[in-house]
């Protein structure tokens, strides 16, 4: 009986495959090193670089990014262990990066004297290996070890080494973990907690680890200790170790979903279920004050806590299943939490109100929440960059928009003091551009802000090129920042820039993020229509003149904008993409972004998937613009046969396109500074040739 299942199951797998492999042509270009597929990416990487490369402001773009992605004027931002700084740099000399470190007080005096610790350059030439610098933890109270994650290729997936930074060496025989997605911290000197892949039957369809285990050092990993474990069909499972003082806390997640998941904390060897929404989020802990965010409205112990409110829990209580709730801040609809994080004794708040940021300091003093304005600069960005949560109440934060170069302030939370610790240089004349806000309508009525970053000279007579940029997904908020490529490829050769923040995104909390989830999709992509309607009508530019970009989940919305409304734009820029939203769930990482998108195997949802898909909505004989898509074929989280499957289609229809696909770089296209520099004037060589002639 067994048998005659298995053979059926065999029967039904192969033609399920058969069906695929009719219906999609292309298929074998998710062979991601397939000799084909490599192939294909050759002819048309030259077919791109052969023409965009003889572009007239191509190399000055190159030259120019180049000089500023290696100056030494750029802000060595710090992350703070004990008493002393780390940091990961790269410039000329060091394309592949410097991991290095300078004392607390070196660091503070505003001329650090760096100690190089791993030198990636060095490394990769003695391995044979393009090496990326993936991050590194360290174990507490010495910080005297870390566990060191590098990249090949600069992939998600890791491989983890321990090593001694008095030293300077990895340690022989120290802890080592395979390449995985996943990885692993310190809970002691000798013991890690791992989320890896374990071998088969470990990891999740999304391709994340589904087990949580203590590995003793000295032992084999595969005989780590299982502590938790979830389903196939979740996206992850993972362990942190949480410091509250002198107490510390074993936590474990199981990701459900993208945007749900089961916490638990492991008391006398026991997993103890937390009593939250299984959509809020765990931010931290401060004075036994579990720091939460809610993503929708909670009702407990009689009271309602709505959505987007910052909480906290007494979370002594929370663990034997008592609500002692406190309210941190409940926004109003126009504000939102964009971050918060912890020093020694104070907590951080960054807000947004009405895409412009906020910092507070709060105090949790007789069972209340009090709070104090840091007196940072106004209409812009903020960013908490490294606190010194466990000595101090030290912290880094930054300010930057459009035309402020960024700015890191030293600060202090108990006293609420600050100082400029150092600005970038301005890499271009802002003096010569202004900043505007407008709103445009959407179809359902709703007012989208969107910004404008322009000459301040400049005519609204519908000539101006411009260039269009929006996310719209994963309640992420686009906020206005300072680039110097920007300024020096775009603006100062006469372009307008527009940064819109349309729903999908985070910028007015997570209602703004779930009126655009699964089936109410097309709000997101309506609302990037309005943007770009409302820069038409008021003559800042014309559809002729008008392009626009996005990368990752922004890759698929200007790869549905100009699939639905092509008669809008005249060039776009489609970064890293989602593009085949039949099979992005059986993708990599896709499986994961369900809670985003819907399932495209259910039926149902693919009947509202399908109408946006924009490799299913390719039609012949329509006048699309000359698309520039741009991968990497070492991106392990959205796979870079969306890009090669869409260029495919398009050139099987006759339609002339620009494709680039870099060999390594990951999700972020690009490892280095010279490749960052190659793709920022590939691009706006394209774009200035389209929109400008």
């Amino acid at each position: 009986m067994t048998k005659t299942i298995l053979l059926f199951s065999l029967l039904i797998f192969y033609q399920s495959m058969s069906q695929a492999q009719s219906e999609d042509p292309y298929l074998w270009l998710e062979e991601v090193n397939g000799e084909k597929a490599l192939e294909f990416v050759k002819q048309k990487n030259e077919m791109t670089i052969n023409k965009l490369t003889r572009e007239k402001a191509y190399q000055k773009i190159y030259d120019k990014s180049l000089e500023i992605y290696n100056s030494n004027e750029r802000i060595a931002m710090p992350a703070i262990y004990d008493q002393f700084v780390y940091n990961f740099w790269q410039d000329k000399e060091h394309v592949r990066g410097i991991w290095r470190r300078a004392t607390k007080a070196s660091y503070l005096s505003g001329n650090p004297s760096w100690d190089i610790l791993i030198d990636l350059d060095e490394m990769s030439k003695k391995d044979n290996v393009k090496w990326v610098f993936k991050g590194a933890g360290g174990l507490y109270p010495k910080y005297d070890r870390f566990l060191v994650s590098l990249s090949k290729g600069g992939g998600d997936a890791t491989e983890t080494r321990e090593f001694d930074v008095n030293k300077k060496a990895f340690i022989e025989d120290g802890f080592f973990i395979p390449e995985s997605k996943g990885g692993g911290s310190y809970l002691d000197e000798n013991t890690l907690i791992v989320s890896v892949d374990f071998g088969e039957g470990t990891m999740t369809t999304s391709g994340y680890p589904r087990q949580v285990k203590i590995w003793k050092r000295g032992t084999p990993l595969k005989d780590a200790q299982l502590v938790m474990e979830g389903d196939s069909t979740d996206v992850s499972a993972y362990g942190y170790l949480m410091r509250d003082g002198e107490n510390k806390y074993l936590m474990f997640g199981r990701g459900i979903t993208f945007y749900t998941r089961s916490n638990f904390v492991r008391i006398d060897s026991k997993l103890i279920k937390l009593s939250l929404q299984d959509d809020a989020s765990i931010n931290g802990i401060l004075n036994n004050q579990l720091i939460v965010e809610l993503k929708s409205d909670w009702n407990v112990g009689g009271n309602t806590y709505k959505q987007g409110s910052l909480i906290s829990l007494d979370f002594k209580a929370l663990i034997t299943g008592e609500h002692r709730v406190s309210v941190i801040i409940q926004p109003d609809e126009f504000t939102s939490v964009t971050s918060s994080s912890t020093t020694k004794t104070k907590l951080l708040v960054n807000l947004l109100t009405n895409v412009k940021s906020e910092l507070y300091i709060y105090s949790f003093d007789n069972g209340m929440w009090t709070r104090k304005k840091v007196n940072a600069p106004d209409f812009g960005n903020i960013a908490v960059n490294a606190t010194d949560d466990e000595f101090s109440d030290l912290y880094f934060f930054s300010f930057t928009n459009f035309l402020a170069p960024s700015t890191l302030y030293v600060a202090d939370a108990n006293d609420n003091s600050m100082k400029v610790y150092k600005s970038l240089p301005s890499f271009f004349d802002a003096s010569k551009f202004k900043v505007e806000q407008y709103k445009a309508k959407s179809t359902d009525g709703t007012l989208v802000p969107y910004f404008v970053v322009a000459s301040k000279n400049v005519k609204y007579d519908g000539k101006n090129p411009t260039l269009l940029y929006a996310y719209g997904g994963f309640e992420v908020p686009m906020l206005p920042s300072y680039s110097g490529v920007i300024g020096n490829a775009w603006l100062e050769n006469g372009g307008v820039y527009v940064l819109a923040n349309i729903r999908g995104g985070g910028e007015f909390g997570p209602k703004w993020h779930q009126d655009g989830l699964k089936e109410k999709r097309q709000i997101v992509f309506n609302d990037f229509y309005a943007v770009a309607e409302d820069l038409i009508s008021k003559k800042i530019t014309s559809s002729k003149n008008l392009g626009i970009s996005g990368g990752s989940n922004g890759g698929l919305l200007v790869g549905v904008a100009f699939t639905q409304r092509p008669e809008l734009f005249n060039a776009v820029v489609c970064a890293v993409p989602l593009l085949d939203m039949k099979r992005f769930n059986h993708l990599l990482a896709g499986a994961s972004w369900m809670g985003e998108y819907g399932d495209p195997d259910k039926p149902e949802e693919w009947k509202y998937i399908s109408k946006y898909s924009p490799y299913h909505n390719v039609k012949q004989k329509s006048k699309y613009p000359e698309v520039f898509f741009y991968t990497s074929t070492r991106d392990d989280r959205v796979h870079p046969a969306h890009a090669r499957k869409m260029v495919a289609r398009m050139t099987e229809f006759g339609y002339p396109v620009y494709y680039f696909e870099n060999i390594e770089g990951g999700h972020a296209g690009s490892s280095t500074n010279d490749q960052r520099a190659k793709i920022a004037a590939l691009q706006f060589s394209y774009l200035l040739m389209k929109l400008k002639g």
